[in-house]
């Protein structure tokens, strides 16, 4: 029924429960997961859960906050993303957020890095997962630089502006919406999501962060990303039901996705 578009399985709050959090996923019908690669060091085990797992899904990807780890060639992420598992290139993007004392042009590893991505991504034909925080102009600049419309992918974890979204749109890309969308004080994201087209909307956990009310504060699981689906379906006058169909479709269309055995209707 719901498939949690981004998740983190293999961080360290989760890896040790994997027996768990698939058990919690069939109980609460998440038919399927993404999860996502944010190191080249941690691309094995990511993988190895998508291989052991038949509801699991790859991605590989140096996430732009990351430093002083492996810095992938186009070759590198071209011969890991060429495996049947891996169903997208990233998480990748840029991040101005921490800069500290250093200036958006002491960062230029980060554009390099993401134009890498890029590069990988259309050879492969395989769509991109977008992280951008404080820096939307150069992400949407360098997309459209590289060409990232001939893959498209989506902007995971929505937290930017409306005309942040419609560029990301006009591109080709997909909106997801994480348990943000759920917070007190993130109304402004739920006016976003209300007008994006319900097609281009996907649905994730980022988990283990961003637990949705009303486990926030708490880790976060695949487990949860009904209680997105639920504040999607409101703000949106659909039946959960269909709100879970459509978004699962939408995650399936983008990631080339199989159907998922005995999934629910």
């Amino acid at each position: 029924m719901f498939i949690d578009s981004h998740c983190h399985l293999s961080f360290p709050e989760l890896l040790g429960d994997i027996t768990g959090q698939l058990a919690a996923m069939r109980a609460a019908n998440v038919d399927q997961a993404i999860c996502i690669c944010t190191t080249m060091e941690e691309f094995d085990t990511v993988l190895g859960l998508a291989t052991a797992h038949e509801a699991l899904f790859a991605t590989v990807g140096v996430h732009p906050d990351n430093e002083g780890v492996i810095e992938p060639t186009v070759a590198d992420l071209v011969e890991r993303g060429a495996h049947a598992k891996v169903v997208a290139i990233g998480e990748t993007g840029l991040d101005y957020y921490r800069l500290g004392e250093r200036s958006v042009a002491d960062v230029e590893w980060q554009r390099e890095r993401l134009r890498v991505h890029v590069r990988a991504a259309r050879q492969l034909a395989k769509p991109l997962v977008v992280h951008t925080r404080s820096a939307s102009a150069d992400t949407l600049r360098i997309l459209a630089e590289e060409g990232a419309d001939a893959v498209g992918g989506v902007f995971h974890c929505f937290t930017e502006t409306a005309e942040v979204a419609r560029a990301a749109l006009d591109m080709g890309f997909h909106i997801s919406f994480s348990g943000i969308l759920t917070f007190k004080n993130a109304q402004d994201l739920r006016d976003i999501a209300t007008w994006v087209p319900l097609d281009r909307c996907l649905i994730e956990t980022d988990s283990p962060y961003l637990a949705p009310v009303p486990y926030r504060g708490k880790r976060n699981s695949p487990a949860y990303v009904p209680h997105v689906a639920v504040e999607m379906a409101r703000l949106k006058g659909l039946p959960v039901a269909e709100l879970a169909e459509a978004t699962s479709a939408n995650t399936r269309a983008l990631f080339s996705l199989p159907s998922a055995p005995g999934a629910s209707t």
